[in-house]
């Protein structure tokens, strides 16, 4: 028995669902999909959302007021009915055909959280998305070795089978609102506690990316959140990468240099990224250099 969770806002949704759905009749499950709609602004794609109910054992249902990414999940949780519990995003697809199936074999009483992975396709769709597809082919795209050699930073909320008790006594944290870097939060909350993650090869493809502009918004709001999380000790500042790099600038006094290049040569980062052919190098330091600029220090 199955329960699959997508999380939605001003995404269409009827190629995903329809896709798992077949798979788990397919597979001769008792299951459910359910989407939930954190509140679309875009009318059209819910009403081609909402259409979704025709469907066999799919569930659409829409949120009127914006909740926010984690307490989204953790409404679908609530009202989810099964044990096993696979929550993916809105704007993914499977990868295989027998996608369903091999979260399903994969199944193990002892096991709590199985994570597949994702991937990104050969080139953008749109010239505009090259930063994004960039970042995603380079850092989120992990082969299998390396997830199950760094099972929770590795672990994305885009792709991820748990036991639904392990969620109802682990949420996200609601606490974060509409911050972003759910995931962050959500895994280090899990190594805390020792819950296991197992890495399976059962990938999705990202195939709806935002152009670089929107990119590069949601690249600083990740960058402050996870400032926010260490100073509210909701994480250790050595978890993510980005962090543990700011607080050594900060130890050898260094912060002040790049609030100091952050402040005259930001812009021309920006702009640099948004070109044709962006550096992740420069990404990188963009990133960080905001963080120091944005400090107290």
């Amino acid at each position: 028995m199955l329960s699959i969770l997508i999380p939605t806002f001003n995404h269409l949704t009827t190629n995903l669902v329809k896709d798992l759905q077949l798979q788990c009749l397919e597979s001769k499950i008792i299951f459910e999909i359910i989407i939930y709609d954190d509140a679309s602004t875009d009318r059209k794609v819910s009403l081609e959302n909402s259409k979704l109910n025709k469907l066999s054992n799919v569930y659409y249902k829409r949120n009127k007021i914006n909740i926010g990414r984690s307490a989204i999940r953790n409404k679908l949780a609530a009202e989810s009915k099964y044990k096993w519990l696979l929550f993916i995003d809105a704007d993914v697809i499977p990868k295989t055909k027998n996608f369903v199936k091999k979260y399903l074999d994969s199944i193990n009483d002892n096991y709590e959280v199985i994570s597949g992975g994702i991937a990104y396709s050969k080139k953008p769709k749109k010239k505009e998305q090259i930063l994004r597809w960039k970042y995603g082919k380079k850092r989120e795209y992990m082969s299998i070795i390396y997830r199950k050699n760094n099972p929770y930073l590795s672990l994305l909320s885009s792709n991820f089978l748990i036991k639904r008790k392990i969620i109802l006594k682990n949420p996200f944290n609601e606490k974060i609102s509409k911050i972003a870097n759910e995931d962050s939060i959500f895994s280090y909350d899990l190594k805390s506690k020792k819950i296991q993650i197992i890495h399976i090869d059962n990938q999705v493809l990202h195939e709806n990316l935002e152009n670089s502009t929107i990119f590069l918004e949601k690249t600083l709001r990740f960058a402050k959140s996870s400032l926010i999380f260490v100073e509210s000790n909701l994480i250790d500042k050595n978890y993510m990468k980005i962090t543990r790099t700011y607080f050594i600038l900060k130890k050898f006094k260094i912060t002040p240099l790049l609030k100091y290049i952050h402040y005259y040569l930001g812009d021309c980062f920006k702009k640099h990224l948004r070109s044709k052919n962006p550096s992740l190098l420069i990404f990188d330091f963009y990133r960080l250099s905001y963080i120091c600029y944005i400090s107290k220090d």
